[in-house]
């Protein structure tokens, strides 16, 4: 089985390189994921051009093309993201997701940049009972998730040099996300009920920031990699995580995925494994319960 989803372009051979040596483009920079990732590139000494929406629309090719000129890495942030609201508005957001994807690869590709395109676990129908590897076949069972693979046939097809990064149950300090929600719950309820018929990892956006970063300073062979936190849990285990941190005498009750029904279906398994990564020689994110522990301060306090 292979643990790169390219592997022609494994063969290809870099040498590692410093992030301050490189002029990086970070579009969806206004996300949580793109404020964390310009947190970390700036600290390193990149130079870096932050897109967000009122900079960049992706789904303007001649405006892709211009915006990369001159680059070196484009690390794409850019997506529609709200899963829900994609089951009723899926044209909206292929066009993001899938055609803005493709102009930033195509535009990327004639610039001579190598381009990381962050994706989903929202590409696999949630079926598996063990961690997805990278070369899984996609089966996406929403809209979302369907458009994000859509995204990635078109990186795959119009960059050869590419970096396509998975990732699944983010929350960070820069916008709204789950451990936020539960904790504002927490306060203002004596019980929570949370399924507990989810499965994944929760995975801090400042970690996956420091992860492209590290797959690009390794200049790790194009492919498929899967950025989330090591181990495993539920909706409801985080849950209990979160509030027992709090200090909260909230009670946390667990429930099935019936009792929350969505408009679009949720995988009930996203554990993403992490082969690639370790053939690559690049250590994934520790675990998640460890990683909580360091982010909880930060991602609480806003």
């Amino acid at each position: 089985m292979s643990t790169v989803a390219d592997p022609a372009a494994a063969a290809v051979d870099r040498a590692p390189t410093s992030p301050a040596g490189a002029r990086w483009v970070v579009t969806g920079a206004g996300g949580m994921l793109g404020h964390d990732l310009l947190d970390v590139l700036r600290a390193a000494g990149a130079d870096v051009v932050a897109l967000d929406r009122a900079d960049l629309d992706v789904t303007d090719a001649a405006a892709a093309a211009a915006a990369v000129q001159g680059a070196d890495v484009v690390v794409n942030c850019a997506a529609w993201t709200a899963v829900d609201d994609a089951e009723t508005h899926e044209p909206d957001a292929f066009r993001v997701n899938a055609t803005g994807a493709a102009n930033l690869a195509r535009a990327a590709h004639a610039a001579g940049a190598r381009l990381v395109q962050v994706s989903t676990d929202y590409v696999f129908d949630g079926s598996a009972s063990a961690p997805y590897a990278e070369d899984a076949p996609p089966a996406p069972v929403s809209a979302y998730g369907r458009t994000k693979a859509a995204g990635e046939w078109a990186v795959r097809a119009e960059a050869p040099d590419h970096l396509i990064v998975r990732t699944a149950w983010l929350y960070g300090a820069y916008g709204a996300c789950f451990p936020r929600t539960m904790a504002r719950l927490a306060a203002e309820r004596d019980e929570l009920t949370v399924v507990d018929d989810q499965v994944g990892q929760p995975t801090w956006t400042r970690d996956l920031a420091d992860l492209v970063v590290r797959l690009v300073e390794a200049q790790a062979p194009a492919g498929t990699y899967h950025g989330t936190a090591s181990g495993q849990t539920s909706w409801y285990g985080f849950t209990r995580r979160i509030v027992a941190g709090l200090g909260a005498a909230t009670r946390v009750a667990p429930t099935t995925s019936d009792a929350f029904v969505r408009p679009a279906p949720r995988p009930a398994y996203s554990v993403l494994g992490h082969d690639a990564l370790r053939a690559v020689g690049v250590e994934p994110i520790e675990d998640w319960s460890a990683r909580w522990d360091v982010a909880a301060a930060e991602v609480l306090a806003g």
